[in-house]
């Protein structure tokens, strides 16, 4: 992959955004409400096999619809690029789950070049990131993604800024008989803790937060918030049952 992704110029798309800019004034779009939020592209990896819905990747050109079952996208909005999508993963030995995104804050009304990166809180063991121009122009992102090895760096911060993209991943070990289960999560609204990624337009003070999480367990096991109830139902019927005995 070149800096001009799939043969696609970054002349081509702002040609496109100018467009889209007319016809916005045409119509009057105003600069109050909430904000126009549209995804333009993404990519999802699991265990070395990619998902992508532009290309160049394993699946490229993938529709929502065409994701293995062990992907769950069904709290995922397509067109804004909001939501939920969580991934389930079996078997023992090494494994490796990633999310890219490129999503557009108000593209039509002030540019999708305008906007800047961020990142709070420290990640996770086994837990890497990425922010960048998404390789039309400068950015190396996507090839990191294709590659699995994100650079842990923000080539776009609010001093530097221009196209947004971003990118979550986790390296994790299974043991035999466990399982893991991978959220990625993009929303309006900041989350309270973890460590997390920040996208901001400057123009619209509009803002994306984009999260992620590790559970590992085994599964047939109750979760640990459901064993002690489990437990307390138990002792409950042995105590019930030697007080009928004690009354017969």
């Amino acid at each position: 992959m070149t800096s001009a992704r799939f043969g696609k110029s970054r002349g081509v798309r702002r040609a496109l955004q100018s467009a889209a800019i007319a016809v916005g004034l045409l119509v009057g779009v105003g600069t109050s409400g909430a904000a126009d939020i549209a995804l333009f592209d993404w990519g999802i990896g699991l265990d070395g096999t990619t998902y992508c819905s532009l290309g160049p990747c394993d699946f490229d050109g993938t529709l929502p619809g065409d994701l293995p079952s062990s992907i769950d996208q069904s709290l995922f909005d397509f067109d804004t690029g909001l939501g939920e999508i969580a991934v389930s993963i079996s078997g023992a030995g090494s494994h490796q789950v990633s999310l890219f995104l490129d999503v557009e804050i108000d593209e039509p009304l002030n540019t999708f070049f305008n906007e800047w990166g961020a990142t709070s809180g420290i990640p996770a063991l086994g837990q890497t990131w990425e922010i960048d121009e998404p390789g039309y122009v400068f950015g190396d992102i996507y090839d990191h993604w294709l590659a699995g090895n994100l650079d842990g760096a923000n080539g776009v911060p609010a001093a530097l800024p221009d196209d947004v993209s971003f990118a979550l991943r986790w390296n994790f070990l299974l043991s035999p008989g466990m399982a893991a289960s991978v959220s990625f999560l993009v929303s309006e609204t900041a989350p309270s803790s973890g460590f997390y990624l920040m996208q901001t337009d400057p123009d619209s003070d509009a803002s994306i937060y984009f999260s992620s999480r590790l559970q590992t367990f085994a599964p047939g096991v109750p979760e640990p918030l459901t064993a002690p109830l489990l437990l307390g139902a138990v002792l409950g019927l042995v105590v019930a049952r030697r007080r009928r005995k004690n009354v017969l």
